[in-house]
């Protein structure tokens, strides 16, 4: 016969009852938590401990690391230029890249602050919009900003792609110059 989970029926004679106590008595208790193995659900506070526990160890273990990734995302972050060809909005999802990583290493960047360094390093052209967006004092969120940024995008003319390396290229430079 089966017995269905959680069931209260006690085992015969009450032998599988000991046995399991003296099993738990023999082995120490651990003096760090048992991670949860897959489908196993923790307590809220014995992982809020875990985490607590967890969380100093580890900064004291990888100091060094940790400062050498702030320090390269920092050079990455201020080097960053949206350059020719690059979209309004594959540039500003790097951005915020770099400020979520910033963010998650303890220097979380300000909203006012991220506004501008995405302002001073678009290209040219939105130099109009730069100029606008500063006298206006718009106080927008970077999320806001990247909405206005590639509704102004669709405004610009599109650049005509020209170069003299490719045969479709060289083509149309050489009808150019012969009409």
């Amino acid at each position: 016969m089966v017995k269905p989970c959680g069931s209260l029926v006690p085992p015969l004679l009450g032998f599988d009852l000991i046995e399991d106590k003296l099993n738990y008595l023999e082995h120490p208790i651990p003096a760090t938590p048992v991670p949860a193995q897959a489908g196993q659900q923790v307590a809220p506070k014995a992982l809020a401990a875990h985490a607590a526990w967890m969380l100093p160890e580890l900064k004291t273990l990888f100091p060094q690391q940790a400062e050498q990734e702030l320090l390269q995302t920092m050079l990455e972050f201020h080097s960053c230029k949206q350059v020719e060809g690059q979209s309004v909005s594959s540039y500003i999802l790097k951005i915020k890249s770099y400020i979520d990583n910033l963010e998650h290493l303890g220097h979380p960047v300000t909203t006012g602050l991220g506004v501008s360094l995405i302002l001073i390093s678009l290209r040219k052209e939105f130099d109009g919009f730069v100029q606008n967006y500063n006298m206006h004092s718009m106080g927008k969120t970077i999320n806001e900003l990247h909405a206005m940024l590639n509704l102004h995008e669709q405004t610009l003319p599109k650049k005509q792609h020209i170069c003299t390396s490719c045969n479709t290229c060289r083509k149309g430079l050489e009808r150019q110059q012969t009409a």
